[in-house]
């Protein structure tokens, strides 16, 4: 009988240790209210891809270029904003997602999309701006209920919409950004948006 539990035993270790590690990255959507300019919305990328590959752990959002009048005007040069630590730990994280590795294949397209010089990289205060950007990131991952129209300059409310539009298919949280952060497992930070 000691036999037979002994190699049970090393049968367990032996098919655990084979079965690799499941990883997967998480998309979670932010708002910042009373920025320096106006609130602002965002997405952070935390883990490492299902298929492997490089840890990430980043954020990247979507604003004019430069603030400035010319913006109520019409359209202005966009670019892409990765938040400074600070930035995101005085953020509230509002909910969050697991993605494929498709569909995070798929966000990383979106980000190359809108960088600058690309035809996407224009910012229009009303139409394409720091909302629109989750908005697509959304998109992509599945969710629904992503037109809202009235909330498009309204990071906070539109996410809020969102979040309420896919309960059971999402993760609340609902958390100040320094608390939600420090509830996330450390990953190698990487300093691009790539793969």
């Amino acid at each position: 009988m000691r036999t037979f539990l002994t190699l049970a035993a090393a049968f367990f270790m032996w098919s655990f240790a084979a079965v690799p590690a499941q990883a997967a990255v998480t998309i979670t959507f932010w708002s910042h209210e009373l920025g320096n300019s106006f609130p602002h919305a965002f997405f952070t990328l935390h883990g490492i891809p299902d298929a492997g590959g490089a840890p990430v752990d980043t954020n990247v959002g979507f604003t004019a270029k430069s603030v400035s009048p010319a913006l109520l005007m019409g359209p202005v040069a966009g670019k892409l904003d990765i938040a400074k630590p600070g930035y995101v730990a005085g953020s509230d994280a509002q909910f969050s997602l697991i993605m494929s590795d498709a569909q995070y294949e798929a966000v990383l397209r979106l980000v190359d999309a809108w960088s600058e010089g690309k035809p996407d990289s224009v910012y229009r205060l009303s139409d394409h701006n720091c909302v629109t950007f989750v908005k697509e990131a959304a998109r992509i991952v599945g969710l629904t209920g992503l037109d809202q129209p009235k909330l498009m300059k309204k990071p906070r409310s539109y996410l809020k919409a969102v979040q309420a539009g896919n309960v059971g298919r999402v993760t609340l949280l609902g958390l100040h950004g320094k608390a939600y952060l420090a509830r996330l497992a450390p990953v190698a930070p990487t300093s691009e948006m790539t793969k």
